[in-house]
């Protein structure tokens, strides 16, 4: 009988056959699963937003394109879970067919075993970045201002006046860049304008040095700032207080305010509702100031940038379990992998809330999960005989 040291060319043919194999019976199910669960997230999303979309008169056109939209933002979730479910059942079919077991007694190595899963792993890390960095944003921001114009004609239809469209009630924005302070009765999404805006410029010891008021105000951007109109401007005396001049306008172009309403707003939406490409003009424009409001968007934009390394942290801590010994029930395997998962989840969740809270930076509330369970992968892959 021929050794498999002097197979040769012949072996090498024969584990480029086992990796197809791997990844053929892997896939198959990593197929299933994807499709089972999109579908399953899709009909809770009907079953959420049906029945909203068409009592706020949503045709079925609408309705339709919301969800097509909507749906590929669902990657981030289905992508781990499908990934964790499909190499649990394929290697653990491997495994009580005893298939691991004449790989191993054939002289291959776990690694060498499931060379091709690391490949893999390596791909859907690439892809998850992707999706987060470009395709799940594009999702996110579309299927949101799709659901806006559908409650904004709604509203239309029943509001007395299109200052009360899609408006949200007292805004506050503090411009530390530019010392300035930003106040608003009211702010309309639909007519991208405010109502009873209050803006205080603030001297370097942040004490008033004007004021101006205005029934409503909105930027323009053909001009690149923002307009006023019917209000009054105020200048004062930064020392005692005291009123110096004031200045009544019908309109008003002010040059140097040139704040981002979509900034202003920003603070409205929770940083889940929020796109990576939201997220990275929040901290970019926050980073410099010392602003406690943006600390839970930054957990949120690191926790994204972290989700790269969520496939790999799936091989390694799924291979070890799905692949243990003769004498181990794959059930037991199971059991325990999901159990780690758990644990991942629930330490996830505790380092956003310290993130949250400033009790731990941002970078790291979202960094400690993954190198934590990548730490623990690593360890009980080396430890596989």
């Amino acid at each position: 009988m021929r050794s498999l040291r002097g197979a040769g060319p012949s072996r090498v043919r024969s584990m480029t056959t086992l990796d197809r194999y791997l990844l053929r019976e892997w896939l198959k199910i990593f197929g299933l699963v994807m499709c089972a669960t999109m579908g399953l997230l899709l009909m809770q999303a009907m079953y959420d937003d049906f029945r909203d979309l068409l009592e706020e008169g949503a045709l079925v056109t609408d309705v339709i394109m919301y969800f097509a939209v909507k749906l590929p933002s669902y990657f981030s979730i289905v992508l781990p879970l499908s990934l964790l479910i499909s190499l649990l059942y394929a290697l653990g079919q491997l495994h009580r067919g005893n298939e691991v077991t004449a790989m191993r007694a054939a002289g291959l190595g776990v690694a060498r075993i499931t060379r091709g899963l690391w490949i893999a792993g390596i791909a859907l890390s690439a892809l998850t970045w992707y999706l987060n960095a470009s395709v799940i944003p594009q999702s996110v921001e579309a299927s949101r201002s799709l659901l806006d114009t559908i409650r904004f004609q709604a509203e239309a239809s029943a509001a007395s006046g299109v200052d009360r469209i899609g408006a949200s009630t007292g805004v506050a924005f503090d411009n530390q860049r530019q010392n300035r302070m930003w106040f608003f009765n009211r702010y309309s999404r639909f007519a991208d304008r405010g109502y009873g805006v209050t803006v205080s410029e603030l001297d370097a010891q942040r004490r008033e040095k004007t004021r101006l008021h205005a029934r409503e105000a909105y930027f323009d951007n053909g001009r690149g700032c923002w307009v006023f109109k019917q209000g009054r401007e105020t200048w004062m005396d930064p020392e005692s207080g005291e009123v110096i001049r004031t200045v009544a306008f019908e309109d008003k172009v002010v040059p140097h305010f040139q704040e981002d309403p979509a900034l202003m707003l920003v603070f409205d939406l929770k940083p889940a509702d929020l796109s990576f490409f939201e997220l990275t003009r929040i901290i970019e424009y926050f980073t410099i100031e010392d602003n406690p409001k943006v600390t839970p968007y930054a957990v949120r934009y690191f926790g994204l940038l972290a989700e790269t390394f969520g496939p790999l942290i799936i091989l390694s801590i799924a291979i070890p379990f799905a692949m243990s010994g003769v004498r181990v029930n794959p059930a037991v395997g199971v059991s325990k992998s999901i159990g780690f998962f758990l644990l991942y989840f629930l330490l996830a969740k505790a380092c956003t809330a310290l993130g949250g809270r400033e009790s731990l930076s941002p970078l790291w509330a979202a960094l400690i999960p993954n190198l934590a369970m990548l730490g623990i992968g690593v360890g009980l892959f080396a430890r596989m005989k």
